[in-house]
C-alpha cells in the first residue's frame, strides 16, 4: 500500500494519473513539480519551502493489524472526489 499525506492511494491508480489531475490531498497537491527558488542560493533560512511529505509503502497485513495505532488511525482512502479545502487534524 502506497501512503501519501495520510491518503491510502488505490492500487488500481498510476502516478501518472494522480500526477496530470493534480491530486490534492489533506494539505495541498499529492505531487508538486513546480519550479521553485533554490533556498542555498540566497543562503535564506526565512525563504518558505512547499516541500511535500515523503510516501510511505506498508503491507495490507501491517495496516490491518496496526490501524488503530497513530499514524495509522489517521490513514483514509483516496477519493479523488472529495476536496479538502482546510487542513484539519482529526
Amino acid at each position: 500500500m502506497y501512503i501519501k499525506e495520510d491518503l491510502i492511494l488505490p492500487q488500481h491508480m498510476t502516478f501518472h494519473e494522480l500526477i496530470v489531475n493534480k491530486a490534492r490531498g489533506k494539505s495541498g497537491p499529492l505531487f508538486d513539480f513546480g519550479v521553485t527558488e533554490d533556498v542555498r542560493l540566497k543562503q535564506d533560512a526565512r525563504v518558505e519551502k512547499t516541500d511535500s511529505h515523503a510516501g510511505k509503502v506498508v503491507e495490507r497485513h501491517w495496516y490491518e493489524k496496526n490501524k488503530h495505532i497513530f499514524p495509522a488511525s489517521r490513514w483514509e482512502m483516496y477519493d479523488p472526489q472529495k476536496t479538502f479545502d482546510k487542513y484539519t487534524i482529526s
